[in-house]
C-alpha cells in the first residue's frame, strides 16, 4: 500500500464513526501562519513510527471543503520551504490533491526518518516533538533520550539496568528460580548454567567476565525493583478508595518484585480488593470482575506502557463503582479498535517475552478474552480513553439495565458486535437480548439499542435491503 492509499483509508477511518484526529493524520482547515508550528509538526511526522499525513480542506469537526488552487499552491511552497530549511536537515515531504467524499483535500506526506529525533533548525536536541494521542506535543528529555538509542539499534529492554556485576552478583539480584518455574524447566545445578540461560532469553549481558542486567531482566525478574536506580518508578502500584472518588484513600501498595515474579500476586491482591466477601458455611469473595479481564488489562498497560515518560507509573485504582487501570503513553491503536486491529507494542521484546512465559495469552486475543468475560457477566462494557501521554481502561461491576445510560448500552452493543465478527458471525436481536439479559418480549428494547447504535456509526446492517427487522443481522462500521 503506497502512501496515498494509505492516507485515504487513514482518512477515512479519522473521520468515522467518531471523528478523531490520530497519530498518523492531522486535520487543517487552513495554513497557519506560525512558522514555528509547523516545523513543529513536520519534525513530530518525521519522528512518528511510519511518517505521517497533514489534510488540508478539513474542519475541527472532521466537515471538508474544496481547497482553490492557489491554497494548494501557497500550502505546498510554504510547507516545502519549512521542511528544507527550518528544521535541523532537509526532509522530503510528498504531496497530492486527492477526491475524498467529493471534495478536492490536499494530502502532506512526510516520511518517518532513519535519524532521529527530527530538530527545529537554531534549536537543542531537546527540542524535538511527537504525535500522541493526534496532537503534536514536545517531547520529555527521557523520550529523547529513548528515541536516540532506539535509532540506534538499541532498545529500552536491551539496555542495561545495573552494570559491572559477577554472575554471583546476577543471581543475587534476579530471582532466577521463578524464571525456570515460568520457563518450566528445572533449575540447573551451576552458576555458569543459570546465567547463560537468563542471558538467552537477554536479562543479562556478558562480556569478558563482567555482566550486567539488562532493563529487561530487571522489569521482570528483580527481587526489589529498588535495587534498580533506572528503572526508578516502575513499579506497578495499587489504589483503593473508600468511595467513587478519590478524597478517601484505604491504601497505596507499590510493587517490590518485577512485573513477571510479582504477577500473580498483583491479580489475586486486585481480586481480593474488589470482589465482595460472602460468609457462609465458608468464607469466599465473590468477585466483582472476571480475573480473565483484569489479568488482560493490566499486562496490556504493563506491556504497552511508554518508558519515555517518567512520572506515570501503572496504577491500578480502586473505587466503589469502578476500576481504572493507567498506562504511560497514548494507545498506538484507535481505541475503537482495540478488538479487531493487531496490537502495537512500543515494547516489542517485553511483550514477546512475556507471551513466552505465559504471563500474556496469544498475542492479539487479550482484549478479546477480557470483553468476552465481561459479557458472559453481564456487566457494563469496558471504557477505553485516551489522552496526550496516558491510556486508561474503566471497568465497572454489575449494573441493572434500567439504571444503564444509552451511552453504555450503545457501548456493549458495538463491543458485542466486534467479537461476533471476529468469531464470523452478527449480532441480532437475539444476540443482543442475550447480552443484556432481556427476554423475548423485551425484543423492541433491543431493536432500540441497535437502532441507537446504528445511529451513531458503530454497527451498520450486513444486508440493508433486508425488510424484516426480526431477521436484520449487522457488523461493525469498519467491516
Amino acid at each position: 500500500m503506497d502512501w496515498k492509499e494509505k492516507a485515504i483509508k487513514t482518512l477515512k477511518d479519522s473521520l468515522s464513526p467518531v471523528p478523531t484526529e490520530l497519530n498518523e493524520l492531522d486535520w487543517k482547515s487552513g495554513l497557519s501562519c506560525k512558522t514555528d508550528r509547523l516545523a513543529q509538526h513536520i519534525s513530530a511526522f518525521a519522528n512518528n513510527k511510519g511518517g505521517g499525513v497533514l489534510v488540508y480542506g478539513v474542519n475541527d469537526d472532521g466537515s471538508c471543503f474544496n481547497l482553490s488552487r492557489e491554497d494548494i499552491k501557497t500550502i505546498v511552497q510554504k510547507l516545502g520551504n519549512i521542511a528544507k530549511n527550518n528544521l535541523e536537515y532537509s526532509i522530503p515531504i510528498s504531496h497530492s490533491v486527492m477526491k475524498f467524499n467529493g471534495y478536492d483535500l490536499l494530502f502532506i506526506y512526510i516520511p518517518e526518518q532513519h535519524d532521529k529525533p527530527v530538530v527545529l533548525r537554531g534549536h537543542n536536541i531537546f527540542d524535538s516533538y511527537l504525535r500522541s494521542a493526534g496532537q503534536t506535543v514536545k517531547m520529555s528529555r527521557d523520550q529523547v533520550k529513548e528515541m536516540i538509542a532506539t535509532s540506534k539499534g538499541v532498545t529500552f529492554e536491551e539496555r542495561l539496568a545495573l552494570s559491572d556485576l559477577t554472575k554471583g552478583q546476577i543471581l543475587q539480584y534476579l530471582d532466577y528460580k521463578s524464571f525456570f518455574e515460568l520457563v518450566g524447566r528445572d533449575v540447573p545445578n551451576t552458576t555458569d548454567s543459570i546465567v547463560n540461560r537468563l542471558s538467552e532469553y537477554n536479562l543479562c549481558h556478558g562480556n569478558n567476565g563482567i555482566w550486567g542486567i539488562t532493563n529487561l531482566g530487571a522489569l521482570l525478574f528483580a527481587r526489589d525493583l529498588k535495587d534498580f536506580p533506572k528503572l526508578r518508578g516502575r513499579e506497578v502500584i495499587v489504589r483503593k478508595y473508600s468511595g467513587k472518588n478519590n478524597r478517601s484513600q484505604e491504601f497505596e501498595q507499590h510493587g517490590t518484585y518485577g512485573y513477571a515474579v510479582g504477577f500473580e500476586g498483583l491479580i489475586d491482591f486486585i481480586m481480593q480488593n474488589t470482589g465482595k466477601e460472602s460468609i457462609g458455611v465458608k468464607r469466599e469473595i465473590i468477585p466483582t470482575y472476571p480475573q480473565i479481564a483484569i489479568r488482560e488489562f493490566v499486562a496490556n498497560a504493563i506491556v504497552h506502557q511508554d518508558f519515555g515518560i517518567k512520572g506515570l507509573p501503572v496504577t491500578i485504582e480502586i473505587f466503589s463503582n469502578r476500576l481504572a487501570i493507567t498506562n504511560a503513553g497514548a494507545p498506538l491503536n484507535d481505541i475503537n479498535r482495540l478488538i479487531d486491529l493487531p496490537p502495537q507494542s512500543r515494547n516489542e521484546e517485553l511483550a514477546q517475552t512475556m507471551f513466552l512465559l505465559g504471563i500474556c495469552e496469544k498475542r492479539g486475543s487479550g482484549i478479546d478474552r477480557a470483553i468476552s468475560a465481561i459479557e458472559q457477566m453481564f456487566l457494563p462494557a469496558p471504557k477505553f480513553t485516551k489522552g496526550e501521554q496516558h491510556t486508561r481502561v474503566f471497568l465497572y461491576p454489575q449494573k441493572k439495565f434500567k439504571d444503564m445510560i444509552k451511552d453504555e448500552k450503545v457501548s456493549a452493543c458495538y463491543q458485542h458486535a466486534c467479537l461476533r465478527y471476529e468469531n464470523g458471525e452478527y449480532i441480532n436481536n437475539l444476540s443482543v437480548r442475550e447480552r443484556f439479559e432481556l427476554t423475548k418480549n423485551d425484543s423492541s428494547i433491543a431493536s432500540r439499542i441497535i437502532a441507537d447504535t446504528v445511529e451513531v456509526g458503530l454497527i451498520k446492517p450486513v444486508d440493508p435491503e433486508t425488510k424484516s427487522k426480526k431477521f436484520m443481522t449487522y457488523l461493525p462500521y469498519y467491516v
